[in-house]
């Protein structure tokens, strides 16, 4: 029975719609929805058909309140059915999201997975990660308002943007940088003092792995060495997996190197803290105790007791290289905490 006949009937009786009404008109909702067809054209509809309905004299209301019940719960479905949709669009892209970040999907049918979400797996890629103080979901306001920016600067665009681990995730082709440069910028505004990492274009599916590795391994690196600077690049990068390439030989080279600081007064973080300074503020005495809050004669002090004990002269251009690239490993190693 249609709509005009079930209005006619209670309409005829002056009675409300039975559950058996009320369900048809909730399934008539969700074919509707499935169909894709807009809503606002199926209430004009509704109302056009019940003109053509007579209400009973006694009863001139019972028209509207029936009218209203149907197409109540012609609406519920409706939005039951989009409802339902949703919930299957963002599984199927949480769904694909991981197989693209993680290479766990046969490559053909990835590649066609990625079409539906406007990415072309043929063409190079590259993946820029943004970390904030606090992990980002999907329904977060931090990476909807993202997501909503970068998609209104770039319309067309095929580019996808996700969270993963609560991280934002965007990827984009690898010959439009300027979009992860402008995704970076509007990330780190709304993350409140983040990170972003930027990896290398690469090509295919598995490139995308591999470019989104190289930006979790720079955000990592940044925690880890205190590099400065929201927005690192992989590329920028490339010594510091170079070091620690051979693990061992760093961490022999540290341990020969650096090993003597830790008989100093207050172990060797301190020496190592000042090594750090003096050598990232260019071997510079004054800038390195400005840095480390000393006076230059204290930094000086501290110097010459490296000096004593490894046989090592920071200052001495034959020494410096051996000595920073040690620093630099232990850094990396998180020497001396891991040889503890």
């Amino acid at each position: 029975m249609g709509y005009a006949d079930i209005v006619a009937s209670a309409c005829a009786t002056g009675r409300r719609l039975n559950r058996d009404e009320l369900d048809s008109r909730r399934t008539e909702g969700e074919r509707a929805a499935e169909a894709g067809l807009p809503l606002r054209g199926l209430i004009r509809d509704h109302l056009a058909a019940a003109q053509t309905v007579r209400p009973v004299p006694s009863s001139p209301g019972g028209l509207l309140a029936v009218m209203e019940q149907a197409v109540d719960a012609f609406v519920e479905g409706y939005e039951r059915a989009q409802q339902q949709a949703i919930r299957q669009e963002e599984a199927a892209r949480r769904e694909f999201v991981d197989d693209l970040l993680y290479g766990g999907s046969d490559l053909g049918r990835l590649a066609e997975r990625a079409e539906r979400f406007g990415l072309r797996l043929s063409q190079a890629h590259a993946v820029a990660v943004a970390a904030g103080p606090e992990p980002y979901g999907d329904g977060f306001r931090v990476a909807r308002g993202t997501e909503a920016a970068v998609l209104a600067r770039f319309p067309g665009r095929r580019i996808l943007l996700a969270t993963k681990d609560g991280r934002l995730i965007c990827v984009a082709p690898g010959d439009q940088p300027d979009v992860l440069a402008f995704f970076a910028k509007q990330a780190y505004a709304a993350t409140d003092g983040g990170k972003v990492a930027i990896g290398r274009s690469h090509p295919g599916a598995g490139g995308v792995v591999h470019s989104y590795e190289e930006a979790l391994g720079a955000l990592d690196l940044a925690e880890r060495m205190g590099l400065d600077g929201p927005v690192l690049h992989a590329v920028d990068l490339l010594v510091y997996p170079v070091l620690t390439r051979d693990r061992q030989a760093m961490a022999d080279l540290v341990e020969t190197t650096l090993g003597p600081l830790r008989t100093a007064r207050g172990g060797a973080q301190p020496l190592i803290d000042t090594l750090t300074a003096y050598f990232d503020s260019g071997c510079v005495a004054t800038e390195a105790a400005r840095r480390l809050s000393l006076s230059v004669r204290a930094l000086t002090y501290r110097l010459e007791r490296i000096r004593s004990l490894t046989g090592a002269d920071p200052a001495d251009p034959t020494n410096r290289y051996a000595l920073q690239t040690a620093v630099i490993g232990a850094r990396l190693l998180d020497w001396p905490a891991d040889a503890d």
